[in-house]
């Protein structure tokens, strides 16, 4: 199966945002990808945290949710869907950081909540997701049945959710094939860490990893880390965009590589713990 990581440096323009995540969709249509990933926040990386809360939308409708939809079905593609504000009923304070999941049908296929919300304070930067975002409290999966006959489980997970390996685990007992890490990482935390925890989690698991990323200077001054890559099972890189601004990277996935590394190495069943 072949799919495509999808690079963005998001701003505070929805609009702008789509329009841009739409041209990239449409390179990974045309090079033959089956799944999209896009980034963590690729609808909206606003000037302030709050910006997210005037752009929330209910669950199941709204132009960002209408445009995942749409951008499945015309272009036959599973789409998911970076991550999106939605409304968090009777908290007008907070939403959940959610990726969405569509169908070349364009129905919506699987829902994730971010798990785990990311806070720093280094002295030089200081930030907190729980400010403005409820946490999610449960894993998600889906299965997509690719054109190669095979039917991949692919678990659901979000940036900061990288640092806790118990979430994959949970996925690697539901026999995942694909994890998926849609992510804003931070130029500091990424150049420090990105690489390394993605393909550490492919390699324990025994599992491709998939991670879009946000990856530039945005017009709020943050700067994201980018690098987004594909990792096979063994922690090799299929695919990695070296360098800043946006841009997709394509690799294909060979679902009888799977079975065969868990063969030759079965550390998933001499788990104690």
């Amino acid at each position: 199966m072949k799919i495509a990581v999808l690079q963005m440096v998001s701003g505070p323009a929805v609009q702008d945002n789509l329009a841009q995540a739409r041209a990239l969709l449409d390179r990974a249509a045309e090079a033959g990808a089956e799944l999209a990933v896009l980034p963590e926040y690729f609808c909206l990386l606003g000037q302030a945290d709050t910006d997210k809360l005037a752009a929330a939308e209910p669950a199941g409708d709204g132009p960002v949710q209408r445009f995942l939809a749409r951008a499945a079905r015309e272009l036959g593609l599973w789409i998911a869907g970076g991550t999106l504000p939605l409304a968090v009923p009777g908290d007008p304070a907070h939403v959940r950081n959610a990726l969405l999941v569509f169908g070349p049908d364009g129905t919506q296929a699987a829902r994730y909540d971010k798990i785990h919300l990311f806070r720093i304070d280094d002295g030089r930067q200081r930030f907190d997701e729980a400010r403005t975002i409820a946490a999610g409290s449960a894993p998600a999966s889906f299965v997509l049945p690719s054109r190669d006959g095979h039917a991949w489980r692919i678990g659901l997970s979000v940036c900061y959710d990288l640092r806790f390996p118990e979430l994959y685990r949970h996925y690697a007992a539901e026999g995942a094939d694909l994890l998926l890490v849609p992510s804003a990482f931070t130029h500091s935390t990424g150049e420090a860490h990105w690489e390394l925890l993605l393909r550490a989690r492919a390699v324990e698991n025994l599992a491709y990893v998939a991670a879009a990323a946000q990856g530039g200077t945005h017009p709020n001054g943050r700067r994201t880390w980018g690098h987004s890559l594909v990792a096979d099972a063994w922690g090799a890189l299929l695919g990695c965009r070296d360098e800043d601004g946006p841009g997709v990277v394509l690799a294909d996935l060979d679902a009888a590589r799977l079975p065969l590394l868990r063969g030759q190495l079965p550390a998933l069943q001499h788990r104690v713990l």
